[in-house]
């Protein structure tokens, strides 16, 4: 199995596009500054060709401690939410 770290996509774009690591680093850490920025404010990122990125708000609910069995109230929260493209998901198909 393959895993891209963060470190990795710094790294290779250090290396692909002859930056340094500071500047490549800088590079990288803005992007995910700026998705998370538009995310928290309720917007959505679309990637053309990849996928897009949109926040779903989950309900309160009833949940069981699944050490103890009880029943807990769960808070309601938000999580980010990935749908792959078109594009992406017939490359990854072939």
């Amino acid at each position: 199995m393959l895993l891209v770290k963060k470190s990795d996509l710094i790294a290779m774009l250090a290396e692909r596009k002859n930056l340094t690591e500071e500047i490549a680093a800088d590079a990288v850490n803005l992007i995910f500054k700026e998705f998370t920025d538009a995310l928290k404010n309720g917007g959505r990122i679309e990637l053309r060709g990849f996928g897009s990125f949109t926040v779903k708000d989950f309900k309160a609910y009833i949940g069981r401690n699944p050490k103890s069995g009880k029943k807990i109230q769960v808070k309601p929260k938000k999580s980010a939410v990935f749908k792959v493209g078109k594009q992406l998901k017939e490359r990854v198909d072939n």
